[in-house]
């Protein structure tokens, strides 16, 4: 049956979704777009992957145009970033592997953060591995001075008592340490028992 304009209104009326299409449209011209610098910026501060930022964007744009086709909300603003923040949760609880990047953001992000997977198990014991080994290449006084102020917390003067050397000697035994576990984790592979 083909279909007469009649027919075509009468399908359009009943469907909210088409009645308030110019209304969602008008909506979000005049206060989600305005709002395009600002959640730019927010996305680009909280993601860490600049390539998918114009994406992102869309996929808020997207979010909110589907809610307001529901119901327009007070506040565009308040409800935009609120969907680009849970947007960016979702992204990130479907990665499964939380990046360094993004951890100092979920804070800001107010996530919940479960109790961590054993991805997170395994990541950390490489890395208390990687540092015992740089702190067993350390020279012994380097690494004594170094334990001990820093994982035992004595301060510079029980150091210098407990290792019988002066308290300027302990400050560059641990600086030299520091240097060498910092070139060993994270920078050259040089030989760290050279002197400095």
């Amino acid at each position: 049956m083909a279909e007469t304009p009649e027919t075509d209104r009468k399908n359009a009326g009943e469907n909210p979704a088409d009645l308030l299409a110019p209304e969602v449209e008008a909506w979000f011209v005049h206060e989600v777009l305005p709002l395009e610098a600002a959640l730019m910026q927010f996305l680009e501060h909280n993601w860490r992957n600049r390539n998918d930022i114009a994406d992102l964007r869309q996929d808020v744009y997207e979010r909110v145009c589907d809610a307001a086709q529901k119901e327009i909300p007070a506040s565009a603003k308040a409800f935009v970033f609120r969907v680009a923040r849970n947007l960016l949760i979702d992204r990130v609880r479907k990665e499964h592997v939380v990046p360094i990047e993004a951890m100092a953001d979920l804070d800001a992000l107010e996530v919940a953060i479960d109790m961590p997977g054993p991805e997170h198990n395994v990541i950390a014991r490489d890395e208390l591995r990687r540092l015992q080994a740089a702190l067993d290449r350390l020279p012994p006084r380097c690494r004594e001075a170094l334990v001990l102020g820093r994982i035992e917390g004595l301060t510079g003067r029980q150091i210098a008592q407990r290792m019988s050397v002066t308290e300027q000697a302990v400050s560059i035994h641990i600086d030299h340490a520091i240097r060498a576990l910092a070139n060993v984790l994270y920078g050259d592979p040089a030989d760290i028992r050279r002197k400095p």
